[in-house]
This record gives structure tokens, sequence and C-alpha cells, in this order.
């Protein structure tokens, strides 16, 4: 497990589960949110960001969170395990919400420095629709893989701190 790729809707965990991996495993760790996103909110540019998901994805080992669907097969071809928090959407909602009243006006860890947290209806309305949008493509993608990828869904707290502390007993001469 040199390669861990860490999927799933907006809200549902991702950054928080990988800051959390990262000691265990001590592979290096990877935000794509803190690249992808320039200062104030900016896109990084197709081509650029295509060529450093690419550098990404190159390395030996890695934790990388994020989904960017247009490089997400570049990720999973090179990804050992998948991690997918399939998280219901309204646990998602709430943990968004809950993330913009705790960073209002300041950026969080897992970003860019100048881009502090914001909130729109858009950004909602994207986390409302991906159950319907995102991840039926994300299961057709999954079942996708070669045998040697492991895919570990998750679906509730219970089930991510049962395996956060299965990796734990694991690596626990890494402590």
């Amino acid at each position: 497990m040199k390669r861990i790729l860490i999927i799933g809707c907006s809200g549902s965990g991702k950054s928080t589960l990988a800051t959390q991996l990262q000691p265990i495993l001590h592979l290096p760790l990877i935000h794509l949110d803190r690249y992808y996103w320039k200062p104030n909110w900016e896109a990084t540019e197709n081509d650029e960001w295509d060529q450093r998901v690419h550098e990404f994805a190159a390395g030996e080992e890695w934790i990388i969170d994020g989904n960017y669907s247009r490089t997400m097969d570049l990720r999973l071809k090179r990804a050992d395990l998948i991690i997918w928090l399939d998280i219901p959407r309204r646990v998602c909602l709430y943990r968004v919400i809950k993330r913009w009243i705790q960073y209002d006006g300041r950026t969080r860890p897992d970003l860019n420095e100048a881009c502090p947290e914001k909130i729109d209806w858009a950004f909602l309305r994207w986390v409302w629709n991906y159950p319907k949008r995102t991840r039926p493509r994300t299961i057709a993608k999954l079942q996708q893989l070669e045998p040697h990828q492991q895919v570990v869904r998750i679906h509730n707290n219970k089930q991510l701190h049962t395996f956060i502390d299965h990796l734990k007993r694991q690596h626990s001469d890494s402590y």
C-alpha cells in the first residue's frame, strides 16, 4: 500500500481522513484542492492541472485526496488502494456548512493560503446533486479497476473509525 487515493463528495471527510492517515502510514500527503485553487479561488488552467496531477500520480508513494473527475482516471490507474467515502448527502451538507462556520473568512489547512472559506448556492447544489450526478460515474470507474487494486467503501463514522483502527494496528511499529 504505497499509493492511496481518497475520493468522495465535498464534506465527506477526504482531507480529514488523509491528514489522519499520513502519520500512520508515513506517506507523502497531497491535498488536490491546495494545488488546484490559486489565490482568491482562481482555478488552475486545464493543461497546467493535467501536468501537475500527472506528476503527483507518477510518484512512488502518496496519499492523494480529491475528486477532480477530469483527472480521476490518471490517479485511479496508479492507486493501490482507493478509499471511497460514500457518505450520505445530508451528512456532507451538514459538514460543509459546519466547515464554513468554523473557517468563515479564514483558510482551511488543506487549501491554498489565499483561499478563505466560502459557501454559495451553486456549491450547495453541487453537494446535493452529487449522489445522482457523480456517484454513478464513480461506481462505474471503480468497477473497471485491476484485480490488484483494493477499494474500501466507507458509509459512516463507525466504518471509518474501524478502518483507521485496523490501519493503526497493522502499522503499530510506526508509533
